[in-house]
């Protein structure tokens, strides 16, 4: 099977353009989902986009600026931006349905965000990732309990909707296996389903109402 891997789509050697900081961040978070954040320094994100040392200090002062940009692009991006779209969405139900297809359905987010949590040791990332999930699972639970949940339950159905999504990304990328879209959405329905009460469930002995 062949390993779902980020790709960076060089510039012709006969066109070249000036990378931007956007650049230098994309390739180094393409780096840290195939190798780890230890993998990420200037040398092999150079060689991934052909250019040189100089390109990269023109934009970043060292290693850690461009790490510490990266966590702050994934954060404000993946983080802030989708809350922003998903608060369109009136009926909790549909926002958490919409959360986890969209979440599953993303391969490459889903190998970001495992590869994001699995450096969270690193002294620079783990700050991120903390307040990263912290943010996602209380917006979730926050929907959960527009169900009519208890603060307690909500935050018990988030949690695993979230670590659904994670682990199997984490397993994904740790055997290589390899997922049709249809079975991906599959797994999203039946998450969706075994977690979020459909609209004649009833939660702390009442009707949930839409």
């Amino acid at each position: 099977m062949v390993k779902i891997r980020y790709s960076i789509v060089m510039a012709s050697s006969t066109r070249p353009r000036r990378l931007s900081s956007a650049d230098w961040i994309k390739a180094a978070t393409e780096l840290l989902v195939d190798e780890g954040i230890t993998a990420v320094a200037v040398e092999p994100i150079a060689a991934r986009l052909g250019a040189t040392k100089g390109s990269f200090y023109h934009h970043f002062r060292n290693r850690d600026a461009l790490i510490a940009a990266t966590l702050e692009s994934w954060e404000r991006e993946q983080t802030e931006t989708v809350i922003e779209r998903l608060r369109l969405i009136r009926d909790p139900r549909e926002r958490l349905r919409a959360v986890m297809k969209a979440a599953v359905t993303d391969r490459s987010g889903g190998l970001r965000d495992a590869a994001f949590l699995n450096a969270a040791q690193h002294r620079l990332v783990r700050p991120v990732v903390v307040r990263v999930t912290t943010r996602r699972l209380g917006y979730m639970a926050e929907s959960f309990g527009e169900l009519g949940m208890s603060k307690a339950e909500a935050q018990r159905r988030a949690l695993l909707l979230y670590l659904s999504y994670l682990g199997l990304f984490n397993y994904v990328n740790a055997l290589d296996v390899e997922l049709s879209d249809a079975k991906l959405e599959a797994y999203a329905e039946e998450v969706v389903r075994t977690l979020v009460p459909d609209g004649q469930a009833t939660v702390r002995g009442r009707k949930a109402t839409h």
